[in-house]
């Protein structure tokens, strides 16, 4: 199928795209895109048909990937290929470049942005587990004015985020992780590049006293399983099955999905503590 009738609009600057996106009575159904790598399909299916489509993948403030103090802040435009590429210097042998390589296809990867990735909000992919576990803050940006919010709040549900009308995501700021810090990310997808069945994303940063496990794509937003955490944290040592099972079950009982997520929440550990069966989570992205 092709897309419906709609209006292009790619503006020079942020200002004009907030000020085309903001609400009102005229500017109702319209659609703020990113890299299109969702989006994109969904027109062509017509699962959703907006009057005018406000492009802005190319916005140079969006593109923007720095460090400021203590923190990595990638804008929202900001593609996965780059990530992967470590075209930052912070970015080399982080969490950050090991995840971006596993996300869909290299095609996908060159097109498809960070923020329109959170902005989509599929429970099944990478960015919002990711982001949910480095415990990211998302700069969010309208015509009326700038506002921060935790990734632990933005995703309500499947494809529902606390995004306001006219808002786009300008930034994602990601707390850079010392020496002394340990990180795991394991999925579990039916063949290379699918959208995963089952993933876990765990991160120990001793300086910031942090410690987080999240079991991702669920029916809704990742969840956190501090127990677990608590436990890694004080003992060091990997968990039996009985104990991961047990702060796995409140979250469904079906055993097929019970598999798949005690799986890969051990594999992720495993990474995490550099026990066989984990990837170095130090190991660089080839």
């Amino acid at each position: 199928m092709k897309a419906a009738k709609f209006d292009y609009l790619q503006p020079r600057a942020l200002d004009e795209a907030l000020r085309a996106l903001q609400p009102s009575a005229a500017a109702a159904g319209i659609k703020a895109m990113g890299g299109s790598q969702s989006f994109g399909p969904m027109l062509n299916l017509r699962l959703t048909r907006p009057r005018q489509v406000v492009d802005i993948s190319h916005l140079a403030p969006l593109r923007e990937l720095r460090v400021d103090g203590q923190t990595l802040r990638i804008g929202g435009a900001v593609t996965h290929a780059q990530i992967e590429d470590g075209v930052h210097e912070a970015l080399r042998g982080s969490m950050l470049q090991y995840v971006a390589g596993g996300i869909a296809y290299r095609a996908v990867r060159n097109r498809g942005t960070v923020g329109g990735s959170l902005a989509h909000a599929d429970p099944a992919a990478d960015w919002v587990l990711a982001l949910t576990a480095l415990a990211a803050t998302l700069e969010l940006q309208s015509a009326t004015g700038t506002r921060k919010l935790g990734m632990d709040d933005f995703m309500l549900g499947a494809y529902t985020t606390a995004l306001q009308e006219g808002e786009i995501i300008t930034a994602v700021q990601v707390p850079l992780l010392d020496g002394r810090a340990r990180w795991g990310y394991q999925k579990f997808c039916r063949k290379t590049g699918e959208f995963a069945e089952a993933s876990c994303a765990a991160v120990f940063d001793p300086t910031r006293q942090r410690a987080r496990v999240v079991l991702g794509a669920l029916d809704g937003a990742p969840r956190a399983l501090p127990e677990l955490a608590r436990q890694i944290a004080a003992t060091g040592q990997l968990p039996e099955s009985a104990q991961i099972d047990q702060a796995l079950i409140p979250l469904g009982s079906d055993p097929v999905r019970l598999s798949m997520q005690r799986a890969v929440v051990t594999r992720c550990l495993r990474q995490v503590l550099g026990l066989p069966g984990g990837a170095s989570s130090q190991e660089k992205q080839p």
